[in-house]
């Protein structure tokens, strides 16, 4: 299941390269994303005139962590917060790096979405006009899997579960081609299986392209290189004001384990701890557990394929409890009126509406996680917003009836801070040996082998920390291919 980086059928490679040609879309290096500054000026200069959210190839080129506030230029360092101990109740700074800035979709799923096809067309297994892009998801990657097929003007087709929110769906019914791309399946975010079945059922038709996110390798790659640098120059940004400051741990939910990617690069290079984050609902790391939550975007009931495993330091769940009814504190005024009581300043509450529910989860995540370790104000955490609130408008008056009763105030608005906030226990933390490395990584297996018929050596090559070392190579040599792909393009 790995990538390759030769060129498996010239015949589709060549009629890409037509398409492309013909359509006058050029395709971004790694490079260029992880280090924006190397975009050239005339480019940089034409996108000034693309606006950030419309559907054009130049904004394939938005598609990192440097946009700045309006999401037309570059910002010198990618945008974050810090988190105050006011507001966390934990001493160690709690670095928020936000991920609502990229183009399209307002979250980071859109660059693995880039990742995964590139990879695809420029070594010739990905024909735009001939195959269909399906693009299995529990949150934000379908959607961003449908905005880079329509700016290069292929056909993409989103899979993800009926039960996620109103806002997704609207914002797929405004971009995809027809309504029939859109593909709902059974449950809610802890249905992964049933969207690997809807896709095994359309992949029988050789035109439609599994593109899946828990198993391309291009999605971890993108994360480890891009991600893991950005978020690498957010922590030298905030450690430059704090010479002392050391890095302690990097937090993220597990969802596709694309992100924990940039925690290989975050470990490299900083010897940060790496510490995945799933429900408490459904805690498949903890306990080998299952049920339904609504921590949207964190999919579970799986291990997935490119989760380096045994590379992962600690697992943590956290309760669609605490998601929800903080989501509600974060984004109602009797929320910021306690907020500012507990002397959390208004820079910080007004960044509040840039975390969706996955986000709320890795800052509960990594509360629990400073605790647990017991990290000092000079051991910081780095976590990251996936997405912002405004994927999840819908879903406050369903929490304020499901968690309030009878409406938020002040006095509920206190409680939901104590509780998850100021109280936030080290219950369900699992710091993590070689013995639970090897249970975890152990239940991919039925996943994996059993269920979608990976070869045993193949499954067993990624418990070896040398065989994710040996991914990294691939990265140079698709920059190359890209390079390659725009220049027989005509369009680099």
């Amino acid at each position: 299941m790995t990538n390759e980086t030769t060129i498996a059928d010239l015949a589709t490679y060549d009629r890409a390269v037509e398409h492309f040609g013909r359509q006058r879309i050029a395709l971004p290096t790694f490079a260029e994303l992880a280090e924006p500054a190397r975009i050239g000026a005339m480019r940089r200069a034409r996108l000034a005139d693309v606006a950030p959210d419309a559907a054009d190839a130049c904004n394939l080129f938005r598609v990192h962590w440097y946009n700045d506030a309006a999401r037309t230029g570059l910002a010198d360092v990618p945008a974050h917060v810090v988190l105050p101990e006011a507001l966390t109740g934990v001493r160690s700074p709690i670095i928020v790096a936000l991920g609502d800035r990229f183009p399209m979709i307002g979250a980071h799923k859109v660059l693995p979405a880039y990742a995964c096809l590139v990879s695809r067309l420029v070594t010739g297994r990905f024909d735009p006009k001939r195959h269909r892009a399906l693009w299995p998801s529990t949150g934000n990657y379908c959607r961003g899997g449908v905005a880079i097929s329509r700016i290069v003007d292929c056909h993409g087709v989103a899979i993800l579960p009926a039960g996620m929110s109103d806002e997704r769906f609207r914002w797929l019914e405004r971009w995809v081609s027809e309504p029939g791309d859109i593909v709902r399946t059974p449950g809610t975010e802890s249905n992964v299986r049933e969207i690997y079945d809807a896709c095994a059922a359309l992949s029988k038709d050789p035109a439609n392209v599994v593109l899946n996110q828990f198993s391309e390798f291009a999605n971890y790659l993108a994360h480890y290189a891009v991600t893991g640098r950005a978020f690498a120059h957010v922590f030298e940004s905030v450690r430059s004001r704090e010479p002392a400051l050391r890095l302690g741990a990097f937090v993220a939910a597990s969802g596709s384990a694309g992100t924990l990617g940039a925690g290989d690069w975050l470990k490299e290079h900083h010897g940060a701890k790496i510490v995945a984050v799933e429900a408490l609902e459904c805690p498949t790391m903890l306990y080998n557990g299952f049920g339904e939550h609504n921590i949207q975007g964190i999919g579970d009931k799986h291990i997935p394929y490119i989760h380096n495993v045994t590379n992962t330091d600690a697992a943590v769940a956290v309760s669609d409890r605490a998601t929800d009814q903080l989501f509600v504190l974060f984004n109602d005024p009797a929320g910021h009126a306690v907020l500012r009581d507990h002397g959390v300043g208004d820079d910080v509450i007004a960044v509040l509406p840039h975390f969706g529910l996955s986000s709320i989860c890795n800052v509960v995540a990594a509360i629990k996680t400073a605790k647990t370790l017991a990290l000092s104000a000079q051991e910081a955490i780095v976590t990251v917003a996936t997405d912002g609130a405004a994927m999840y408008t819908s879903e406050k008056a369903k929490a304020v009836a499901k968690h309030f009763g009878s409406g938020f105030d002040r006095a509920r608005a206190s409680e939901a801070f104590d509780m998850h906030l100021t109280r936030a226990s080290t219950e369900h933390v699992l710091t993590m040996g070689p013995t639970e490395r090897n249970r975890i990584f152990n239940l991919g297996y039925f996943t994996w082998v059993e269920q979608r018929g990976v070869a045993l050596a193949d499954f067993e090559a990624r418990r070896d920390q040398a065989f994710w070392c040996g991914l990294h190579g691939l990265l140079p040599a698709w920059d190359e291919m890209i390079v390659a792909f725009n220049r027989q393009t005509g369009v680099s």
